[in-house]
């Protein structure tokens, strides 16, 4: 496994051993102790599965109290993954990191406690998978609005689909649950 830096330190890129041949391909899409050498120690209490149509766009979702940390990936289609950090005392608060996930090139996206996370389908039918360090807890519910032009996102979509409570999201600068 190939483990890649970005420039949030913390945000990782894992890129697993894929193995291919004419009948597909093959990987381990996680083992506990090839995580834990990579950094990774937090445990995974519950896993998500969504599955989106092109231009529906999740996010930027967080939990504060009870943060929690994502491991994500995709196993059909594709996304436009992104984290935002939102730790107030952090000297990259308000930066974002964003990357393309598929089934294709088979990357994970680490996305620690203390960021925000979204994604936007790029295919219909993508099906995007979530390993989380905590359950959902919806008293510490929080979002960020998705074109924040603080952050200034370079989504690539103009015209998402979006739920209710994800069109209605605060910007950062305004919003009351993040973590310090």
């Amino acid at each position: 496994m190939n483990v890649v830096q970005t420039p949030l330190p913390g945000v990782l890129i894992f890129e697993p051993k894929v193995f291919r041949d004419d009948r597909g391909h093959f990987l381990e899409s996680f083992s506990l102790e090839r995580y834990r050498a990579a950094g990774l120690t937090l445990p995974f209490v519950q896993d998500n599965w969504s599955r989106s149509k092109a231009g529906t766009l999740r996010g930027l979702h967080f939990q504060n109290p009870r943060p929690q940390g994502k491991l994500v990936m995709v196993t059909r289609g594709a996304v436009f993954d992104v984290a935002v950090d939102i730790r107030k005392s952090s000297p990259t608060f308000g930066k974002w990191f964003g990357v393309e996930l598929s089934e294709e090139n088979c990357k994970q996206f680490w996305i620690p406690p203390g960021f925000a996370h979204g994604f936007v389908a790029l295919r219909d039918d993508t099906d995007f998978l979530y390993k989380c360090t905590d359950v959902y807890f919806p008293e510490g519910d929080g979002g960020v609005l998705w074109n924040d032009p603080d952050l200034g996102i370079a989504w690539p979509v103009k015209e998402p689909l979006l739920s209710k409570k994800d069109a209605a999201a605060p910007r950062l600068r305004d919003s009351a649950k993040l973590p310090a």
